[in-house]
């Protein structure tokens, strides 16, 4: 005995429900990979082909676009900076200094930094650039 049933079964595959959640998760990796910036002080680097990923061992010395100067994340005046940058290297005296000047900064800026840098001792030098994409 057979019971039969005015019931039939629903074969519909209803995919609002998927593509609100791909727009969801698409808007989360959107937020989230705006957030994975460069952190510290803001400074607009200029670009290079033959770019080199930063070590741990090197000092940074970023001069923003209004001449602040930062001594690996630290503000200090440009009359500081030969001090602290001396007692830096008194320590490792071998360590690479890492100027990040921002494009829109002066050349004759940047120069007078890179000469408080050697008159406190540093011996290498290299200037920061933001990898051409």
């Amino acid at each position: 005995m057979k019971i039969r049933t005015n019931k039939k079964r629903i074969v519909l595959f209803s995919a609002i429900s998927l593509t609100d959640i791909v727009l969801l998760l698409l808007i989360f990796f959107m937020l989230t990979s705006s957030f994975v910036v460069q952190p510290g002080i803001k400074v607009k680097l200029p670009k290079a082909i033959s770019g080199e990923q930063a070590e741990s061992d090197r000092i940074y010395i970023t001069v923003a676009k209004n001449e602040q100067v930062f001594l690996n994340q630290r503000q200090v005046n440009q009359a500081e900076l030969g001090q602290q940058l001396r007692q830096t290297l008194s320590e490792h005296p071998e360590r690479l200094v890492v100027i990040r000047a921002d494009k829109d900064l002066s050349l004759d800026a940047t120069i007078r930094i890179i000469d408080i840098a050697k008159l406190a001792g540093a011996e290498r030098f290299m200037i920061a650039t933001a990898p051409n994409v």
